[in-house]
């Protein structure tokens, strides 16, 4: 957690990663009481789809899941790029030759890499809980449409995934091993190695983080609310994804360019 002082109040942001290992718990007490004393709580919001969206994903899957017709990997990646790919097939016997780069991306990170399984709950989790019991008022980014998201995503060319390709293989083959690692420096603060992980590196690399609109908006969002937030009194505790507090140009950075004193972790490699 951060701390910020403003003329009218406090400001805690809170460094959120999903999917926490249950093999490195974390101690959410001090969050629980953070959150029961606060005057209000930014939680992040859940995409809205509707049943117009479920069809449309239905009927345009194929643009979402596949290569365009008629191509394939080795049409859009470099020889190294189609060879690691290979390599990864092999050992997973997996076929990722007609399938879009996002869909390989994801199967190598949730399937292979399994990093999402065995999990504990997260910090919106706990603070969602914490302010429903003390009454906190809980307020949202603006939920984003499925129906942009679903255009966005299909409108993407398939090389725009490319480095999300890259970036899920490289955690890949990392290994299991990041999954924990991740989770422990996190735990312990250490906010450039989390930054720094192999997973971390490509979940912030695919879509929507790497959606040059998408993202922006998302980071927009945040840093809009938190700004709002510097005027009103109380405290306010917000839940914030890592990446979009502690990457470069980021919410932090762009806090502490503004004169407002920050304590709390470093969040900065120190070259």
């Amino acid at each position: 957690m951060w701390t910020i002082d403003t003329p009218t109040g406090t400001i805690i942001l809170v460094g959120e990663i999903r999917a926490v290992p249950k093999s490195t718990p974390w101690q959410p007490d001090r969050l629980k009481e953070a959150t029961a004393e606060a005057s209000r709580v930014i939680l992040r919001a859940s995409p809205k789809f509707s049943p117009g969206d479920v069809l449309r994903l239905i009927f345009r899957g194929g643009s979402f899941t596949k290569l365009p017709d008629g191509s394939v990997a080795a049409d859009y990646l470099t020889p190294g790029q189609r060879t690691r790919l290979a390599a990864l097939e092999a050992k997973y016997d997996v076929k990722y030759d007609r399938r879009s780069f996002l869909m390989s991306s994801f199967d190598l990170l949730a399937r292979r890499l399994d990093f999402d399984d065995d999990t504990t709950k997260d910090a919106t989790d706990i603070v969602r809980k914490a302010a429903d019991r003390a009454d906190v008022p809980i307020t949202r980014p603006e939920r984003f449409r499925g129906e942009d998201l679903l255009d966005d995503l299909a409108e993407a060319e398939p090389a725009s995934h490319i480095p999300c390709l890259e970036a899920a293989m490289s955690a890949t083959e990392a290994g299991q091993d990041i999954v924990e690692a991740r989770g422990n420096a996190w735990r312990k603060f250490d906010v450039p190695a989390v930054m720094a992980n192999p997973l971390e590196i490509a979940l912030g690399t695919c879509w929507p983080w790497a959606d040059d609109d998408l993202g922006d908006e998302i980071r927009d969002q945040w840093t809009g609310m938190i700004a709002d937030a510097a005027r009103d009194s109380g405290v306010t505790l917000a839940v914030v994804p890592l990446r979009v507090l502690a990457e470069q140009d980021g919410v932090l950075d762009q806090l502490e360019a503004r004169e407002f004193a920050i304590s709390g972790p470093d969040w900065r490699s120190p070259s």
